[in-house]
């Protein structure tokens, strides 16, 4: 389970690049109840908060990378920011963002791995991230879509020293690999990875890709809000034995996430 005690390796954050901040301010505040808390972020930049029930659950601002889709980013923690980066040299990574300070808060940069997932890490000063995991309206869980599994493993393990578990997936549907941080035992794991071909990843031209998993009450009424508010489905509503009801959903400008009601223990 994601927590906010944010050990190395651990999902600490994430912040969605929109097109249009003020219509996905209004979309995910109908969907997971959010209050969005503009902020001053400078010259020509627009963007702020998402809060659930007055606590940060994540970030929002402006596209401005060329070329890019709107997306989540998943922001991993690190000790040492620049420490990481060379892990990500040495594992065949690439750098999109150096490593860089951001005032008081901590310092961030941004990677991708060898086949092309995107993802962050943050190496706290102040702020260690969000305030709200694991709860109704807040990240729950992490996913790596990728070509190539085998390679995902290897370069993530590298990097942050992730323990896996895989587990087959149900209909002879492959098999998912399940993530922990290093040194921590099963029931802290905190996201998976599944193969999938190319094809499948149309959202991105067949570049893999992260996404979050947003808790949720009501799988089946955060569905019906995604399609009111302009967003689509994928995939869904479907049960998942052991892991509760879920769907695959794309905001209005085709960020993808998902939403889960875990099922009762």
């Amino acid at each position: 389970m994601i927590t906010t005690d944010f050990v190395p390796g651990s999902p600490c954050w994430l912040d969605l690049g929109s097109p249009d901040v003020p219509a996905a301010a209004r979309f995910y505040s109908a969907v997971l109840g959010w209050e969005y808390e503009s902020m001053d972020v400078g010259e020509d930049m627009e963007g702020g908060m998402f809060r659930k029930d007055g606590k940060i659950v994540g970030g929002l601002g402006k596209l401005t990378e060329e070329g890019a889709r709107s997306a989540w980013m998943i922001y991993y923690s690190v000790a040492d920011a620049d420490a990481t980066l060379q892990a990500v040299k040495r594992a065949g990574g690439t750098v999109r963002v150096p490593p860089m300070d951001l005032d008081e808060w901590g310092r961030m940069a941004q990677f991708s791995d060898p086949q092309g997932g995107q993802f962050a890490v943050w190496q706290p000063g102040t702020n260690k991230g969000v305030e709200l995991v694991d709860e109704p309206g807040s990240l729950s869980w992490t996913e790596l879509y990728t070509t190539d599994d085998a390679a995902a493993k290897e370069f993530y393990g590298g990097v942050f020293g992730w323990q896996y578990g895989d587990m087959a997936m149900p209909g002879g549907g492959g098999t998912y690999t399940l993530i922990t941080p290093a040194g921590l035992p099963e029931e802290r794991m905190q996201g998976g990875l599944m193969k999938l071909t190319a094809k499948d990843l149309a959202l991105t031209g067949g570049r893999p890709y992260w996404h979050p998993i947003f808790a949720v009450a009501d799988c089946d009424a955060a569905v019906a809000k995604v399609v009111e508010n302009g967003g689509s489905v994928q995939m869904g509503p479907d049960d998942a034995e052991g892991v509760g009801r879920l769907a695959v959903c794309v905001d209005p400008s085709n960020a993808d996430f998902v939403v889960l009601a875990p099922e009762s223990s």
